[in-house]
């Protein structure tokens, strides 16, 4: 009998520990500073816009990078006739694009 109070004395030692450790855990999670950043709504709504705008005018730019070096990589094709022709004429709207922007 005395050996499974000395063995519920330890379980619950063991919980108090690991509760006192999670508790600290938790602590050092709060102090951090994305959450110090974030704690008011109207932070997290500007850097989440923020956010977006950036990712969105990254992929804009890196679409319009890699579509036009397709584009010209294309239009340096002149032995297959149908890309040749294809990738000619892409790069002609792009060239009265760019002249009529001027």
């Amino acid at each position: 009998m005395g050996a499974g109070i000395a063995e519920g004395a330890g379980v619950a030692e063991k919980l108090e520990d690991e509760v006192a450790a999670l508790r600290r855990e938790m602590e050092r999670l709060n102090n951090h500073r994305f959450i110090r950043i974030h704690d008011r709504p109207v932070r997290l709504l500007a850097f989440n816009f923020a956010r977006g705008l950036a990712f969105g005018l990254g992929t804009v730019l890196g679409a319009s990078l890699l579509l036009s070096l397709a584009a010209w990589a294309l239009a340096q094709i002149d032995f297959i006739p149908v890309i040749g022709e294809w990738a000619a004429t892409i790069a002609a709207e792009i060239q009265a694009v760019a002249e009529a922007d001027k």
